[in-house]
């Protein structure tokens, strides 16, 4: 399958945080499951959107990228507890690298991913921001 009909298959959840959550155990997960790690024959998955509201878990910040991302280098990167329950890893924006700290509060925007080339498809993905 070519990165681009990818793309296309996995739209929603990239521009929405689509997980899916336990209907028995009330559970969520992100990405999304077809099975409950907890219920497993018991549970009943549907999808679940989550808002995009969060705090740092913990963070690192990236100062030898992949070739895709060495023009943004440095930034940091997060694990985020979202308030719904999940966990999500996500780049840090709009901020200085000295002031992320564990604990901020934090909430989902969509920004430039990637750049298929010069004057190419341009892939659009939720980061985090700090909370206003």
């Amino acid at each position: 399958m070519s990165d681009t009909v990818r793309a296309w298959r996995h739209i929603s959840q990239r521009y929405n945080l689509i997980g899916s959550k336990c209907t028995e155990c009330d559970t969520t997960f992100f990405p999304s499951r077809t099975i409950c790690p907890n219920c497993r024959r018991k549970g009943n998955l549907e999808p679940f959107t989550f808002s995009g509201k969060g705090k740092i878990h913990s963070f690192s910040v990236i100062n030898s990228p992949p070739s895709q991302f060495k023009k943004i280098a440095p930034y940091v990167v997060a694990i985020i507890d979202l308030e719904e329950g999940a966990r999500v890893t996500s780049q840090i924006v709009d901020i200085g690298l000295d002031e992320v700290e564990i604990g901020d509060e934090v909430e989902m925007v969509f920004r430039k991913i990637d750049e298929d080339g010069e004057g190419g498809v341009i892939s659009y993905g939720f980061k985090f921001r700090l909370k206003k």
